[in-house]
């Protein structure tokens, strides 16, 4: 199993260690051609318009979005949950649309007012970690989206199938659980 973390703009490196903590190989994906390369994508924080600009520019964008629809897992944290949402509502832009949400770009606040939080987490033993930096809110969801993590009534953790997306930066903490519940995901898809 080889796991994808898209290398076009963020902080790549961190979700790339995580995976390699849990000694899975690891793949920085920056062309549709790398895409072919790995089983499951990491779609890091940064600046989801300029991700989408340079995926739209190097084909990677419609690459993406079809592999996706077909069953392809995918893991988007903070600015790649926008990417993958399926409407911003304040600064409306093309996105993936591939999970049923509603989101709200920088609702946490800007960088100043970055902070950490312990959450629950549906399966998880314990809180996890939290760190949140110009976060993006989820203000809808529809009815096939499981909510697996909120933070004052909003949900933070959400998945519908083979999609999953995190508000928050665990790629920041020492705990590896929710990339090990990604690679769970993936594992599942290899299967089929």
């Amino acid at each position: 199993m080889v796991i994808g973390v898209s290398g076009i703009q963020g902080d790549f490196r961190e979700h790339k260690w995580m995976i390699e903590k849990l000694g899975i190989g690891t793949y920085v994906v920056r062309t549709p051609e790398d895409l072919e390369k790995v089983d499951g994508l990491i779609i890091p924080g940064g600046e989801s318009t300029t991700m989408i600009r340079i995926m739209k520019r190097i084909g990677l964008f419609d690459a993406l979005k079809e592999k996706i629809l077909n069953g392809f897992p995918v893991y988007g944290t903070c600015a790649g949950l926008i990417v993958l949402a399926k409407e911003i509502e304040n600064y409306p832009q093309e996105s993936l649309g591939v999970i049923d949400i509603k989101v709200r770009r920088n609702a946490y606040g800007r960088q100043v007012d970055s902070f950490e939080e312990y959450v629950e987490i549906k399966g998880f033993d314990r809180p996890f970690k939290a760190i949140f930096i110009r976060a993006p809110r989820v203000e809808a969801w529809g009815e096939g989206v499981e909510t697996l993590a909120f933070l004052d009534n909003h949900p933070i953790m959400l998945r519908q199938n083979n999609v999953l997306v995190t508000s928050f930066h665990p790629e920041l903490t020492d705990d590896t659980r929710i990339h090990e519940y990604f690679v769970e995901m993936v594992k599942q898809y290899s299967k089929k």
